[in-house]
């Protein structure tokens, strides 16, 4: 592929082909909002599919389920990836939104546990597979199929719609949640209305079906077709010779790693930690960072059109560097500002957990099927999930561990012992109590809290994932040649996006609870940022101007 400074000279898209274009990202919207429904609908799901089981074994087929769909996306990418660089791009995007939509119309009519038993989570999981299936090959469709369209000097902008298509499906379960929640009621909801938002997706199939008939193969496909330049094996030429291989890695390592965690920050660790460590109370927080991302989501497109101009590199290694640099002083400013009460009362009370370094685990558990069961991982998991600060010291060998509050002392037990359970009782009542008379505050007082302040902080951490994610679906088409180019950019967005951005969470929380700080959880996407910085600075090549029907 061949690169000039300046963007090659393409004919302009007429208005048609603008709108075909624009329909094209409108699937993925829908995907997406297939997708995050098994989220948000969560405890409804786990009521039907999960009921008759104990609530250990429902919890954990509720992990399962989602570790299930971010797993398989890689894999969905190889599968689906394959397909667009042999037969297409147009009938590849058929493909997966009938995945889609099927399987999350599936998920509204599956029979519950009282119904058919265990074949009911099974099933759900099964599901949930298949719609990671068809968003591993969905992502990589849609930026291929909207910048093989786009003019050249204009496919950071028209891309930056691709990559709004996440929030906006996200808001569209939301919308189509609440307007049935509102409807049939809390009880009817509860009972059967939770199924009314899948069930709703065939129609929102029936609209990306038509509106993906409607489209023309893409110009760079078609093209290569007619001077038999296609590759007969994409996933052999893609990761089985070096050269393209190399391309793969350097783009993984430098790019999608930083761009995943810098987004899921944004996006997704912001809600966890204000209401599991700030005690922010749900819908607040909901509000709060619903304004943040309507402030936020026009910055998809600033950034996007601004890499036509400027690159795409400096504006992605802009954004891993000044998140890295600024995450620290950004977190500790949403506590000051939404809970100053817990601000205080660690500089008042320290927390001391005093424990023999032998017996704490390092606390990794992304899908709930690890026990830590330790007096040191009991004291430092429960005060890691009450999201409070603490300070390590070392205890003599095999001496239990205690919990020092100001100034009263609490016992820790071992989760094996024969009276766990009433010692698990009472040193949770002891907890609650000193940490009360201590002035840690059980919720965050919406009183004292400082909203404009913190919609700002959170605004300004999600237009980093807008830096970082606007211009990449650009940027990764341009890395790679025609002939492998769905199959060469999915694979490495996915394995950076469903696995190190999907391990952030669990990630994060064993490091809070290792180091005993809540905001040490930060390191780990501070760490692969700056990583992938370093990377992409020495590794990635600049790709705006880039020819993208050659090779």
């Amino acid at each position: 592929m061949s690169v000039t400074n300046q963007a090659l000279p393409v004919a302009r898209m007429s208005q048609d082909e603008r709108l075909v274009v624009f329909a094209s990202s409108l699937g993925t919207v829908f995907e997406w909002y297939d997708f995050f429904l098994a989220g948000s609908l969560a405890v409804f799901i786990s009521k039907s599919v999960f009921a008759g089981v104990n609530p250990t074994a429902a919890f954990i087929f509720t992990l399962l389920s989602f570790a299930a769909g971010f797993a398989v996306r890689p894999f969905g990418a190889i599968v689906f990836g394959r397909l667009g660089d042999l037969v297409g791009r147009k009938y590849t995007f058929l493909v997966t939104i009938l995945l889609m939509g099927a399987s999350t119309f599936f998920i509204g009519l599956l029979p519950g546990f009282a119904t058919i038993g265990i074949a009911s989570p099974i099933l759900f999981i099964g599901m949930r597979m298949l719609q990671g299936l068809a968003l591993g090959g969905e992502y990589g469709g849609a930026a291929t199929y909207v910048s093989e369209h786009a003019p050249a000097d204009r496919r950071g902008a028209w891309t930056a719609w691709i990559q709004m298509t996440a929030t906006l499906g996200l808001f569209l379960s939301l919308v189509v949640i609440l307007g049935v929640r509102t409807s049939t009621g809390e009880s009817a909801f509860s009972d059967w209305g939770w199924r009314v938002p899948f069930l709703l997706s065939i129609v929102l199939l029936g609209i990306s079906v038509w509106i993906r008939l409607k489209l023309h193969e893409s110009p760079a496909f078609v093209k290569m077709k007619a001077e038999g330049k296609a590759s007969k094996a994409p996933v052999t030429e893609a990761f089985g010779q070096w050269k393209n291989l190399k391309l793969v890695l350097v783009v993984l390592f430098g790019l999608t790693a930083g761009q995943a965690v810098v987004w899921y920050t944004g996006q997704f660790y912001t809600l966890f930690f204000l209401t599991q460590t700030l005690k922010l109370d749900g819908p607040i927080a909901n509000i709060v960072l619903a304004i943040a991302l309507v402030i936020s989501t026009p910055f998809y497109l600033v950034f996007g059109s601004l890499s036509d101009r400027v690159g795409r590199k400096p504006i992605i290694l802009a954004g891993f560097v000044l998140a890295a640099a600024t995450y620290f002083p950004l977190f500790k400013g949403l506590t000051h500002y939404i809970n100053p009460a817990l601000e205080a009362a660690q500089v008042s009370s320290p927390i001391v957990v005093k424990a023999d370094p032998g017996e704490c685990s390092f606390q990794f558990n992304p899908v709930g099927t690890a026990s830590f069961t330790s007096s040191c991982d009991v004291a430092k998991g429960a005060l890691s999930k009450a999201g409070l600060s603490y300070q390590n010291e070392a205890a003599p060998s095999g001496a239990a561990a205690t919990v020092t509050i100001g100034r009263t002392t609490i016992a820790a037990y071992n989760a094996k012992a024969p009276d766990a359970k009433a010692q698990q009782t009472q040193f949770e009542s002891s907890l609650r109590s000193t940490l009360k008379s201590a002035g840690y505050p059980l919720k965050a007082d919406p009183s004292l809290m400082n909203m404009p302040m913190a919609i700002l902080f959170l605004a300004i951490l999600m237009i980093y994932g807008t830096m970082v994610y606007g211009p990449i679906a650009a940027m990764l088409v341009e890395y790679f040649p025609t002939r492998i180019r769905y199959t060469s950019m999915s694979l490495p967005y996915h394995i950076g996006n469903g696995w190190f951005g999907g391990f952030l969470p669990a990630s994060a929380f064993a490091i809070v609870a290792a180091q005993g700080n809540i905001y040490s959880g930060l390191w780990y996407p501070i760490v692969i940022a700056v990583a992938s910085f370093l990377v992409g600075l020495v590794l990635v090549r600049e790709t705006r101007g880039v020819d993208i029907n050659a090779g």
